[in-house]
């Protein structure tokens, strides 16, 4: 059967393991087309009804006297994380404060166990803020930044060890990429650069943010050193949600972050005049868990590991591989790009599609088709699909749409209204 044909779509639904997942999410227009999962994720039912029951039971209940059972919830609430998407073993992730935050620790916490060295390294394509932290560690350290331009070069903008060797040295302290790409959705070999990075005495710190929840890792097997990510992409925890660090237990005696606050504390109700890190992940921790953001994500990846991360991956690759086909079919002549790796293995749950026109079309979509993808500069538009809450039917209907939309030129009639959420 042709990929053209709806049916194909409505076929790998009626095999999908995980089609069941789509009815336990709050889906209030049946008819919209939701590919934009890897910005946020829908809310889960049973969120709902575990944020009420703690409102109501615990915080309602018990007040203060909680705080005896949830002073430590950071922790087993990352361990949730770890086992069910990063293959990270206990008393490595720690559930907390946003990803900017735990980045800027732990790129502090490296820079501080790699004294003398002066380079620090990331990526053209990387997330913005990760690549503003890094200038603001350059200017304020007189460190040597190094920016390896992926952003021309390279499908999906993808980082190889064969790209990055060239930059490497002993005078490096810090390689730091992310595992997809925002933008190209390029997926970067963790364990081969993890190891290279390491040949040289540096240490690296991967951002996940938009991997996890939507593809494999392996963080323990591969040698990571350090990662942080989101909770509310493919996680399905909710905008603000709780970010997560990583760190590996090899290197917990070693690293100090920062901002040392008094969870971080070995002996915390102590209050004493000195600060003296706990030696296990607590260590990392800066001050009190939003329990309500940390039952979202219990909630959320609690779905991720009933469902099995390898499953959700295979859906992500099969998702993918009918979107390029789709793009293929209906999109390469009408003026789009591929912007992503047709490799399974070389991309996470969402494609870039790239147009001079992307982000009219972006918004047109919203307006006349009623579907969500997102726009990011200069000119890509990225659709994804989150394989819990997203159909595979879901997907061929935003892609026909699509098409339909650019063939017609309707999206010219849009105008930009100025809004700067994209």
């Amino acid at each position: 059967m042709s990929i053209t044909d709806r049916q194909y779509a409505l076929d790998l639904d009626a095999k999908d393991p995980l089609a069941g997942y789509k009815e336990q999410f709050v889906i209030t227009d049946p008819e919209m087309c939701y590919l934009d999962g890897n910005s946020l994720g829908r809310l889960p039912k049973r969120t709902v009804e575990l944020v009420n029951n703690f409102m109501l039971n615990e915080w309602g209940a018990e007040v203060v006297d909680g705080w005896g059972h949830w002073i430590d919830e950071a922790q087993p609430t990352g361990d949730l994380i770890g086992r069910a998407t990063l293959g990270a073993g206990p008393g490595q992730v720690l559930a907390c404060d946003t990803t900017s935050v735990n980045f800027y620790q732990l790129v502090g916490a490296a820079l501080r166990a790699r004294p003398g060295r002066k380079t620090i390294i990331i990526d053209a394509a990387n997330f913005p803020t990760d690549r503003y932290i890094l200038q603001g560690y350059a200017d304020r350290l007189g460190l040597k930044l190094v920016v390896i331009d992926n952003e021309s070069e390279a499908i999906g903008e993808r980082i190889t060890p064969e790209m990055l060797k060239p930059y490497l040295s002993d005078d490096v302290a810090l390689v730091t990429l992310e595992v997809i790409q925002y933008r190209g959705g390029g997926r970067n070999p963790i364990k081969e650069i993890t190891d290279l990075v390491r040949s040289f005495g540096a240490l690296s710190l991967w951002d996940a943010a938009h991997a996890v929840g939507a593809i494999e890792m392996n963080f323990d097997n591969d040698g990571v050193d350090l990662a942080v990510g989101c909770t509310y992409k493919y996680g399905n925890s909710g905008p603000g949600a709780p970010a997560w660090l990583y760190v590996s237990k090899r290197l917990q005696a070693e690293l100090q972050v920062p901002i040392q606050g008094w969870f971080a504390q070995a002996d915390q109700f102590e209050m004493g005049p000195n600060f003296e890190k706990s030696s296990d992940i607590r260590g990392f921790q800066i001050a009190s868990p939003s329990l309500i953001g940390l039952r979202c994500i219990q909630s959320a990846f609690g779905m991720i590991e009933e469902a099995g991360i390898d499953q959700i991956a295979k859906k992500c690759a099969t998702g993918t591989e009918m979107m390029i086909g789709l793009y293929d079919a209906w999109l390469a002549d009408l003026g789009f790009t591929l912007n992503t790796s047709r490799d399974p293995q070389e991309r996470g749950g969402h494609i870039s599609l790239v147009h001079p026109d992307a982000k009219r079309i972006a918004v047109a979509l919203r307006k006349f088709a009623n579907v969500i993808p997102d726009y990011r500069v200069p000119n890509s538009i990225r659709v994804a699909i989150s394989p819990l809450a997203t159909s595979y039917t879901e997907v061929w209907d935003g892609f026909q749409r699509l098409r339909d939309l650019v063939s017609t030129r309707q999206y010219e009639k849009i105008e930009i209204d100025g809004n700067r959420v994209t």
